[in-house]
């Protein structure tokens, strides 16, 4: 009888932890890593389409989307209502919140969605306390705000979860092309030295993967677990920082170990109870989240430069048109800038040319 893909899986898993890893056997661990990555995808694919693997339905709304992540109970709803003003039941015991309650921070003119969801365990990523509708809400989130308990500040455990969940956080994409070929094999070129992997083991992986015939550029010194993140092709890269709560409880002999045995990301000491550090943590959400403002100028008409309009840095004009309205990227015509991304006032530009903070803004678009 033929195995089941978890049962292949699982057998892949035993013979590369009975393999010692050094230099000799990297390459197959490499390809043996490429082996399940394809079968995990195989397997996530027949989950979607038998209706598995549903997450919360969460609309979104405002400039950007921020997913508080933490153990059961750490005080990430008490978090929420001091953030937004939302209404999400509080309670001293696990798995209060079973659903994601939104809600919005208003902070220099940006509204930021907050999404207060479910606590995430050890094997959320196996669908454990709900953890794969949890994880699909944090994948479409714009940053990771971890919640972490002063005196438990172990967030490892959920590092791991959303690790394996195929989230990457505070990482870029690696820099690596895969464009399929008719013939010819696998054809690996670089523009760096690799020291990671060499150029061997990586088209032994992309081989087990299924690519048959494919030119690949690899223009990063990339490691064997990055490689599997590109022949996946489903992670997402997302922002990440730490609000570390109860402070207020804590001696600062405490709040250095702390802040030691936590993961390397931007920590905001913060009292979700007493208030302590939330107008801290807001700004830091929006400095990672990365916005800037712009300030319209309607056509023979001054700027108003009291109410700007808050859009994600790198947007261009087509995107600063879409978060007017509708109509104005169709029926677009050209807009004049200022500010500091103009080479000189008022220039002309068109749809992809890119803002920056501080730029005014005048588009004129055709009449309907």
């Amino acid at each position: 009888m033929a195995m089941t893909i978890e049962e292949q899986i699982q057998e892949l898993e035993n013979e590369i932890s009975n393999t010692k890893y050094n230099k000799a056997t990297q390459g197959h661990i490499g390809k043996l890593k490429a082996k399940i990555a394809r079968l995990a995808a195989e397997q996530e694919k027949r989950r979607s389409k038998s209706g598995g693997g549903k997450g919360y339905s969460v609309r979104k709304s405002g400039n950007a989307t921020v997913a508080l992540i933490g153990f059961p109970s750490v005080g990430k709803s008490t978090l929420l209502n001091r953030l937004t003003g939302a209404k999400s039941e509080v309670g001293a015991y696990h798995f209060t919140t079973l659903d994601v309650v939104p809600g919005v921070m208003e902070y220099n003119h940006a509204k930021i969605q907050i999404l207060d969801m479910p606590g995430l365990i050890k094997d959320a990523s196996r669908g454990k306390g709900r953890g794969r509708e949890v994880i699909s809400a944090a994948r479409s989130s714009d940053v990771i705000l971890f919640v972490s308990d002063v005196f438990d500040p172990n967030l490892h455990v959920l590092e791991k979860e959303l690790y394996n969940a195929a989230i990457r956080l505070n990482q870029e994409a690696p820099d690596v092309v895969i464009t399929p070929a008719d013939k010819g094999g696998v054809t690996v070129m670089t523009t760096v030295p690799l020291t990671k992997i060499d150029e061997e083991i990586a088209k032994d992986m992309i081989t087990s993967f299924g690519h048959v015939n494919a030119n690949v550029v690899i223009r990063e010194d990339i490691d064997v677990e990055q490689m599997l993140d590109v022949l996946t092709g489903n992670r997402i890269y997302i922002k990440a920082l730490i609000a570390v709560n109860k402070v207020d409880l804590a001696d600062e002999e405490q709040l250095q170990e702390v802040f030691e045995r936590l993961p390397p990301y931007r920590k905001v000491p913060i009292s979700a109870q007493t208030g302590q550090g939330i107008e801290d943590l807001k700004q830091a959400l929006f400095e990672t989240i990365d916005l800037i403002r712009i300030y319209l100028k309607p056509q023979g008409k001054d700027a108003d430069m009291e109410e700007p309009l808050i859009v994600k840095k790198d947007s261009n004009i087509g995107d600063v048109c879409e978060s007017i309205h509708r109509t104005f990227k169709p029926n677009f015509r050209y807009a004049n800038i200022w500010g500091p991304s103009a080479k000189f006032p008022g220039q002309m530009v068109g749809l992809d040319h890119v803002v920056k903070d501080g730029d005014v803004i005048s588009i004129i678009v055709r009449r309907v």
